[in-house]
């Protein structure tokens, strides 16, 4: 059978088995809600669980507050045993760091009696009865007060319902609200002003608020507000109150306690003024009105009217199921119909739940604010909530790249856009700001991934500028308490040290190991576009991928292991005293290594495979050190929240090691990848509220799943993708918008190890390679099939996956 035939018999099946299946069923979305701790989200996902569209601008949910702080996790707003204090419109979902957003809020209350104070949410705050309720498009929870919360969500605006027992019935709005961090820092969030004014009747109120910091350490962001009650309530009165919390460089009433709300009388409107006052509204029904109380509200970044018009187009039913069932519809045709596998009786529902999970999670981040940059006006694509392209570049743009095209495309055109208007791109933003990054300018290997596999749509001439600037230009220093040595903001901040040394030193920077291994990445990811763009520039920036061998020390042995990276002065000198590589300090901004020690940096060379095998003593002992990373009790770092219950070196939690299982492919024998590979995956990703082994990463370890699950894995910034092992015996793919990737795998027995590859056929042909390259299948489609078994067998013969930067210093 010739490839075309076989090409057009894949599409015809696809065309045929298409069925309109609500996969939005198999999706928990609270997988990843709690971690190793019972009840507490601490070492968890930090997920955000609540109403949203695919990439969309809203995440509508609750805000909470854990009152254990040494344990505390906020980022996502939601904890499962926190105290609610609100009902926000912005959220971000699975990221670390400082919370960000929980901005636009309600909160509804059944008195307003003293000790409640409005403008103290701790006077208010709700413990949660019975188990929450999420599913696709849907949250609900019954508040202690005994009001019920129901909510949904489109792209730009959201729809509460609230039932209420008998008594009073009250909606308090407050402007100034956001999620805190527990514990302080130069990166908590800030209020610095807003606005609220009351319509005739009170039915609908508008206005806005500012808030900056949290993890980004970043500007104000200013957002509109538009919200409308379904029925007038009976009293709406505006309040403000002084602002005591401590910021630096803003007014506050310092050192005061939380002020009592001055209710205006006769006043419809309210301004933060010059001293950035707190100011919000009180809505409020008798107790003979209807015990429901339902509210939308729009958002924007550019005005109330845009808000209100987002809020009436996109919600323009009060029927709660109305707005549920546009966003289930949305997600099956957008995301989940993408990757369709069979759903009938006989098929494992676990790996069906994690499968469609995980693509609802990963779907969550970055934003898509088209038509909605308050900042520059260019006609390109406006993204936001890249946080961060540190977690996203290693497998969940390559996803994206696959099955979804046209949102990728806008994603990549905003990074370019982003560094013609604010000079660098971002390796993390939110909030319209760039920041933190922390190890290299990783939207140079986003960039180079994209190019390498042809996306189309882009002005490639303006991207290798913006690599360009990252690679060359030493980014301002931003004096963050974060870490104070460089800029944390955006480029790469040791480029004092990179471009003369060739290595980021440890006396003059911080995290030199890691970001002398990630700035040799993000130079290979130059010389790659350099290759169509400037041919001139591809063996400087090739020479430059190889600085990680700078920092090896060939003789140094930890663990009958010889050969590491290690510190490097600036004088040339290897700083070894008491040097241990499976230590790092606290792996955080001011240590070695970045989430992660330098034994697991030591495998993250994915463009120069062959000179880190040479390095580590050839074939036989990179597999010896491979095995022991796997090894249950190596782990000698205690690595918090983002290693939380991992006992190996081998971390999965953690971005860093996310290719290192399949390495084995490197020395052909792709069946050990799959050994450690699904080990991992049984281990630590569940269909459980502590469903993954810590952050979900914006949707990165989600990712990961998706891609162990389809049986392939990217090598990022090069069109190659390692063959590992199908979880489902029939995968159909949408790809590059309307073509169609076939696998199938034949022999497999999930639950008694009959997963270990025997063969491959790719279009029809005997495949012995165990790699497969973009344009081979992902281009027009293509079919993988694959023979399993439970006999762990070397069945490739062919040349291991390339390393198209192997350069030898």
């Amino acid at each position: 059978m010739t490839l075309g035939i076989h090409k057009l018999a894949v599409v015809l099946y696809a065309a045929s088995t298409v069925a309109r299946i609500d996969y939005s069923q198999y999706v928990n979305p609270l997988i990843g809600s709690e971690g190793p701790f019972p009840g507490l989200a601490f070492g968890g996902g930090d997920i955000f669980v609540g109403g949203a569209l695919p990439f969309g601008v809203t995440k509508v949910g609750i805000d909470t507050y854990e009152t254990n702080v040494s344990y505390a996790t906020i980022n996502g707003g939601y904890t499962p045993h926190g105290k609610v204090t609100g009902i926000s419109m912005m959220h971000e979902s699975g990221t670390g760091g400082a919370p960000k957003y929980g901005l636009v809020p309600q909160m509804p209350l059944t008195t307003v009696d003293e000790p409640v104070n409005v403008l103290d949410n701790r006077t208010y705050w709700q413990d949660r009865v019975g188990n929450d309720t999420a599913r696709v498009g849907y949250y609900a929870t019954q508040l202690e007060n005994g009001v019920g919360v129901e909510l949904s969500a489109s792209r730009h605006a959201g729809l509460m319902q609230y039932a209420f027992p008998a008594g009073e019935k009250h909606v308090l709005v407050d402007a100034s609200h956001y999620l805190p961090s527990e514990t302080g820092g130069s990166n908590s969030q800030f209020y610095v002003g807003g606005s609220i004014q009351l319509q005739p009747n009170g039915k609908t109120y508008t206005g806005h608020t500012s808030v900056g910091g949290g993890f980004t350490e970043g500007a104000p962001i200013t957002v509109y507000f538009c919200g409308e009650f379904e029925k007038a309530p009976d009293q709406a009165r505006t309040f403000s109150g002084r602002l005591t919390d401590p910021i630096s460089r803003y007014h506050t009433y310092s050192d005061a306690p939380v002020p009592e709300p001055m209710f205006a009388q006769n006043v419809s409107r309210e301004v933060s003024g010059p001293l950035n006052d707190r100011v919000g509204a009180l809505f409020s029904w008798s107790n003979s009105s209807s015990a429901t109380v339902r509210s939308r509200v729009g958002i924007s970044f550019i005005s109330t009217n845009k808000a209100c018009a987002f809020k009436n187009q996109e919600i323009p039913s009060w029927n709660l199921t109305n707005t549920v069932n546009a966003a289930v519809n949305e997600w099956n045709r957008d995301v989940f119909s993408k990757i369709r596998v069979p759903t009938d009786s006989s098929q494992n529902r676990t790996n069906l739940v994690l499968l469609y999970s995980s693509l609802y999670f990963t779907h969550l981040m970055p934003s898509d604010r088209t038509g909605e940059n308050p900042l520059w006006q260019s006609g390109e694509p406006s993204w936001d909530d890249f946080y961060t392209l540190w977690d996203i570049f290693r497998c969940t743009v390559s996803l994206y790249h696959l099955i979804q095209p046209s949102y990728y495309q806008g994603m990549v055109r905003s990074l370019i856009d982003i560094w013609r208007y604010e000079g660098f791109m971002p390796d993390g933003r939110s909030g319209n700001y760039n920041g933190l990054v922390q190890g290299g300018s990783n939207a140079d290997n986003v960039l180079a991934d994209a190019y390498v596999k042809n996306l189309p749509g882009i002005n490639w001439t303006a991207g290798y500028q913006a690599m360009l600037k990252d690679a060359e230009v030493q980014p301002y220093n931003t004096f963050s308490l974060t870490d104070p040595t460089a800029s944390v903001k955006e480029g790469r901040g040791a480029l004092y040290d990179w471009i003369p040394l060739g290595y980021v030193s440890s006396d003059r920077s911080t995290r030199p190991v890691s970001r002398t291994v990630e700035y040799a990445l993000n130079d290979f990811s130059l010389s790659q576009v350099a290759r169509g763009l400037a041919p001139d520039d591809v063996q400087k920036y090739l020479n430059r991928s190889a600085n990680w061998q700078n920092i090896w020390a060939h003789n140094l042995t930890h663990r009958n292991f010889t050969g590491f990276l290690a510190p490097r002065l600036s004088n040339g000198m290897f700083n070894l005293t008491d040097y241990n590589p499976a230590l790092c300090g606290n792996c955080e901004w001011q240590s070695i290594s970045y989430e992660g020690v330098p034994f697991e940096y030591s495998f993250t060379i994915p463009h120069d495979m062959e000179t880190l095998i040479q390095f580590m003593g050839g074939a036989d002992a990179f597999e010896r050190r491979l095995d022991y990373i796997h090894m249950a009790n190596t782990s000698e770092q205690n690595l918090g929240a983002n290693g939380a219950a991992i006992d190996t070196i081998m971390n999965i939690g953690n971005e860093p090691d996310f290719a290192t299982p399949y390495e084995y492919n490197y020395i052909n024998k792709q069946y050990k990848s799959v050994q450690h590979a699904r080990a991992l995956a049984n281990q630590y990703f569940h269909n459980a509220p502590y469903g993954v082994p810590g952050n979900s990463d914006a949707g990165a370890l989600n990712s990961w799943l998706i891609w162990q699950m389809l049986g392939l894995y990217p090598v990022v910034t090069q069109p190659v993708y390692l063959v590992q092992s199908p979880w489902f015996e029939d995968v159909n793919m949408t790809i590059n918008g309307n073509r169609t990737l076939r696998i199938t795998a034949t022999g497999l027995d999930n639950e008694g190890g009959g997963y270990y590859v025997q063969g491959v056929r790719v279009n029809g042909g005997v495949w012995e390679r165990n790699w497969v390259g973009h344009e081979e299948i992902m281009v027009e489609g293509g079919l993988v099939e694959f023979e399993l078994g439970s006999e762990m067998r070397r069945w490739e013969t062919g040349a291991v996956p390339p390393s198209p930067g192997h350069v030898v210093l």
